[in-house]
């Protein structure tokens, strides 16, 4: 880790946007390229305002599929857009909730995972202590840099994780950096 930290001086984790933006893009960037997350994020911002979930419940449905939605994802977004303008997600209140209550209150939404909840936590809250076991990224660089290239089982990377502690979110960030020098924001 010493080297990571080294070899990385200078840079650190950066934010992007408001919490329903940041949810609304890991939605739209599931299970596709980050190429073709970026071209239907373009395509959608001409339809709506990600910085406003009203919009995306404005707009009719099929202009959502036609800037490069799934079916699913519109409904996804639409959810999404609900939960915030309803209030059953009010960000405001974040702070003073700690990261299981967070991710307990974001899964509730349709097409928010675990995984997406815990991205959010690290990626727009900025929690020092996230350790998403379950990114493809962090068991890679583990296993390259820990483990002879060989993945870890979940229950044994939670454990490395605890040596990191409280500050797992910075440990995962350079390990991601280990594989990839460019640093994603969501």
């Amino acid at each position: 880790m010493a080297g990571l930290v080294t070899q990385f001086d200078g840079l650190a984790l950066k934010t992007r946007g408001a919490p329903f933006e940041t949810l609304m893009r890991a939605v739209v960037g599931q299970q596709i390229s980050v190429v073709a997350a970026d071209t239907v994020w373009r395509r959608l911002c001409l339809v709506v305002d990600p910085s406003r979930p009203a919009s995306v419940l404005d707009v009719e449905p099929l202009l959502l599929r036609q800037a490069g939605l799934s079916a699913r994802k519109v409904e996804y977004v639409r959810d999404l857009a609900d939960s915030f303008f309803s209030g059953r997600i009010d960000p405001a209140l974040f702070a003073q909730q700690d990261d299981e209550s967070i991710i307990g209150e974001l899964i509730a939404v349709r097409g928010i995972g675990r995984w997406s909840a815990e991205m959010f936590l690290i990626f727009n809250l900025e929690r020092p202590d996230v350790w998403p076991v379950d990114d493809i990224g962090l068991q890679k660089a583990v296993a390259k840099l820990y483990n002879h290239g060989v993945r870890l089982p979940l229950a044994e990377l939670r454990a490395m994780g605890e040596r990191w502690r409280p500050w797992r979110t910075v440990a995962c960030w350079y390990l991601w950096r280990s594989l990839d020098a460019v640093a994603v924001v969501y």
